[in-house]
């Protein structure tokens, strides 16, 4: 399936595409701007609070765009839900995608999938099943999970076996929005991106155990904030990722075990946080690749700016520090 999609023009005509890992303090938010000028966001932060929202709008400023074309919503829960109300009274938004009905029945997720149905209005809704794809121009953005299911074929390249898999603890069934979580594939050219949300570890195999679905990242957004509940061995081994990037909160994520596990995997030449997380010692990287350093008002970001040929460059806001990675 393919969405037909409500599009906005722009006038931001980049040769790159555009990433932004948005400081929302321990909840996601993530900004993409294609080649094409079209954009979409990953999550909008938390609820009852402009800051993320600002911050959103900046990330969007910077990009060159004025306007969200599309919002994908990974799941219910409030750091990455939360922000939509607020969203809606300063950006435009062309359309929301997100997994359908929400699945949990705790205090945090009915809140604010209800906010978020109230909140849409006549903003058109697409509900994403495994196996479709977004249409932002310029980009191939494929969904590779949603509301518990996962694709069942490998995306093109993909399907070798995956060795860590025999040795793979088996994880208990995760009935809550997180394992609801959307995740997505984004291609451009020869770069790859992966973002599973909070997609938690036994979901996780599915996608790449026996054999890896998804194929290689050269960027990933380190699951779930960097929480030992999600980011198997056998998952972010599989992905090979070249460069990793967490989206943690000074007090929230980056668990030694998780950040052990995406730091020591094959072929990774670089892991940032947008988080120094005291609690976590020394599973923190150098002080240069981490956005914010002092506690949960900085907020600073981490853009990637990528090429069609792969090859792609990390920028540190808080002291401009830069690196590039080529194919």
């Amino acid at each position: 399936m393919i969405f037909a999609g409500v599009c906005f023009g722009s006038s931001a005509q980049a040769k790159d595409l555009q990433i932004y890992f948005i400081d929302v303090e321990g909840g996601q938010s993530t900004l993409l701007v294609s080649p094409s000028g079209q954009s979409l966001l990953v999550d909008t932060g938390w609820p009852d609070t402009d800051r993320d929202i600002k911050r959103i709008a900046e990330a969007l400023q910077a990009s060159g765009s004025k306007q969200i074309d599309f919002v994908v919503i990974t799941h219910y829960h409030p750091d990455h839900v939360g922000g939509v109300p607020e969203l809606l009274k300063q950006i435009k938004v062309g359309e929301f995608i997100d997994h359908g009905p929400n699945i949990e029945n705790d205090e945090m997720a009915p809140e604010g999938y209800a906010a978020y149905l109230k909140s849409m209005g006549s903003i058109k809704r697409v509900v994403a099943r495994p196996g479709d794809r977004i249409p932002i121009r310029g980009l191939d953005v494929e969904v590779l999970a949603a509301a518990g299911a996962h694709i069942t074929q490998p995306v093109a390249g993909a399907g070798q076996p995956n060795p860590n898999c025999a040795s793979e603890t088996k994880w208990p069934e995760d009935k809550t929005e997180n394992g609801a979580s959307m995740g997505i594939l984004v291609t451009y050219g020869d770069f790859r991106f992966v973002d599973l949300g909070d997609l938690t570890k036994d979901k996780e195999l599915g996608l790449v155990c026996p054999s890896n679905l998804i194929g290689k990242a050269d960027l990933f957004l380190v699951s779930h904030h960097g929480m030992n509940m999600s980011n198997t061995k056998s998952l972010v081994d599989a992905l090979h990722p070249r460069v990793a990037i967490m989206e943690n909160g000074a007090k929230k994520g980056d668990s030694p075990e998780a950040w052990q596990t995406v730091h020591d995997s094959p072929g990774l030449q670089d892991l940032w946080q947008l988080h120094y997380t005291a609690s976590s010692g020394d599973h923190n990287v150098a002080k240069d690749q981490i956005a914010n350093l002092d506690g949960d008002a900085d907020g600073h970001s981490i853009k990637v700016v990528a090429q069609a040929n792969g090859t792609f460059r990390v920028e540190n806001s808080r002291n401009k520090v830069e690196r590039t990675y080529k194919k």
